[in-house]
């Protein structure tokens, strides 16, 4: 009885990396917040108005999950009563093309 050659697959896994990025970004709210975190969004009110729909608690645990992924910083002001504003780091900004090109790719899709 003759073996069949095996075949080495004709794609490879979704690497650990991508896998690791799409997981943070497909949670409910993320990429709105980082939308509007590009967009210039920077104190807890402005993010619940541009994220509509989103209640302040969820708000407070995605940009803690964001922060502690490293894609914001969160600072507290030194202001009466204090204020907090949240900025996107170097590694979120990096997001900006991806998001972009989901933009183009939606506006095309729908042309």
């Amino acid at each position: 009885m003759s073996r069949l050659p095996s075949r080495s697959p004709r794609c490879q896994p979704v690497p650990a990396e991508v896998r690791q990025t799409a997981s943070l970004l497909e949670r409910r709210w993320q990429l709105s917040i980082i939308y509007a975190a590009h967009a210039g969004a920077v104190r807890f009110g402005e993010f619940a108005q541009v994220v509509q729909g989103i209640s302040p608690r969820v708000l407070s645990e995605r940009l803690r999950e964001l922060e502690q992924a490293g894609l914001l910083t969160r600072t507290v002001l030194p202001t009466s009563p204090p204020s907090v504003e949240y900025r996107l780091t170097a590694k979120g900004r990096r997001l900006g093309p991806i998001i972009e090109a989901m933009h183009a790719y939606a506006v095309r899709a729908t042309s």
